[in-house]
């Protein structure tokens, strides 16, 4: 038993090697603590427009103390809500979304939510 307490102590007492911390895991959004400017976040949004399938409806974003404004029309529901989804990714920290769903959605149409992959943009 004493043996036992012995070699006990004298583990715990021993120091340990431990790894350098690597910091914080690297992602593609912005944390809380690292928000990117109005200039950052616009260029992003433009960036991932050009390549989405929402590109087409000419909408406009605009960025101010890190809210993101939508301006525009669409046919198609689901490109409302995948505009406000793109500026979140983006690193807006709000979403103000206006934009207009047109005489050309049909009534009844089953609601999809149109895909923006986090791979259509160069930041990933």
């Amino acid at each position: 038993m004493l043996r036992t307490l012995v070699l006990l102590t004298a583990f715990l007492s021993y120091p340990i090697a431990l790894p350098a911390a690597a910091g914080p895991p690297a992602t593609s959004r912005p944390t809380a603590t690292a928000r990117l400017s109005d200039a950052e976040i616009e260029q992003t949004i433009h960036t991932r427009l050009a390549k989405s399938k929402i590109g087409k409806d000419g909408f406009v974003a605009k960025v101010h103390g890190g809210v993101v404004t939508w301006e525009g029309r669409t046919s198609v529901p689901q490109h409302k809500g995948a505009a406000t989804r793109m500026a979140k990714a983006a690193g807006a920290v709000r979403v103000v979304n206006n934009i207009q769903i047109t005489d050309g959605a049909k009534p009844g149409q089953p609601l999809r939510r149109a895909q923006v992959k986090p791979g259509d943009d160069a930041d990933n």
